[in-house]
């Protein structure tokens, strides 16, 4: 029997701690993002964008980020 080979990973997950003391985890962020040189600085922005959206949905905005860390799998 043939084994189907692994997806590669297509999300890098990340841990948001907000200046407020809130914490929201393993928020994804697509893995070819933070491939790059810059690292992890364009999950910043994204994670941004994506508190942004779902502030717009909610109608709670989200306090600003004080930092974000790479999830463990």
């Amino acid at each position: 029997m043939r084994r189907s080979k692994a997806k590669p990973v297509e999300f890098v997950l990340f841990n948001v701690l907000y200046e407020d003391g809130s914490q929201s985890s393993n928020r994804k962020v697509p893995a070819l993002e933070v491939s790059g040189l810059e690292g992890d600085e364009p999950a910043l922005a994204i994670i941004e964008a994506q508190d942004r959206e779902i502030s717009e949905k909610s109608g709670r905005p989200r306090g600003p980020i004080k930092s974000i860390e790479r999830a463990e799998r």
